[in-house]
């Protein structure tokens, strides 16, 4: 795919969301970490649905340390791995306090020193509670980036610096949100709904999908 179709991509997505971000609801960096934390193998929704529950009680590390893995595992049982993930949320916030003071850290070294929190999850914060360019490579972007030949790679990495590469800057704040809710919602694993997709005429998927019989 060229320099100009790729463009054409990005200015398409942009004209139909401007301002895109993450459905994931939060309202302060932590809560994001911890929301972002709990998402892997999980629906955004079952995520939203747990922490309006938990983050009214506990939204802050100390908080949820006071919680304790059983007190947050009550309030995620409906999230997949949620064991697993009760034991590093906890654990992260206890490292949150003793080393920076409560705060969440807004360099990917510090994020992905974390417990649970990988490169993936430190590219959400940084990009989305940060303003960093970074961009998160999930099964949903990956999919949309070598579907479409917009930034083809053999895995998670090689998508994310292809993307890096070939992302014009003006669009590179915004690139993840607009790839993944085109995918979430468009461009499908199963079955993409080529029909109404709005970058249709740029992808390079070839068996397109046509719409179903009415």
């Amino acid at each position: 795919m060229n320099a100009n179709k790729r463009r054409a991509i990005f200015e398409t997505l942009q004209s139909l969301n401007p301002h895109p971000t993450t459905e994931l609801e939060y309202t302060t960096p932590f809560e994001l970490l911890i929301a972002v934390m709990l998402s892997a193998q999980a629906t955004d929704v079952s995520v939203n649905k747990a922490m309006r529950k938990m983050f009214p009680v506990a939204n802050t590390p100390q908080q949820i340390v006071e919680l304790g893995e059983a007190g947050v595992t009550e309030y995620i049982k409906t999230i997949g791995l949620y064991r697993t993930k009760a034991k590093n949320v906890v654990a992260a916030c206890r490292i949150l306090i003793d080393q920076y003071g409560g705060a969440v850290p807004a360099e990917r070294e510090a994020l992905e020193s974390l417990p649970g929190v990988g490169r993936k999850t430190a590219n959400v914060v940084l990009n989305t509670a940060f303003g960093h360019p970074t961009i998160a490579v999930d099964t949903h972007i990956f999919r949309v980036a070598n579907r479409t030949g917009l930034a083809p790679g053999k895995d998670v990495r090689a998508v994310e610096a292809a993307l890096e590469k070939f992302t014009p800057a003006e669009f590179r704040h915004d690139a993840h949100h607009w790839l993944i809710l085109h995918g979430r919602y468009v461009c499908k694993a199963r079955r993409p709904e080529c029909w109404h997709c709005v970058i249709e005429p740029l992808c390079e998927f070839k068996p397109k999908t046509p719409p179903p019989d009415l």
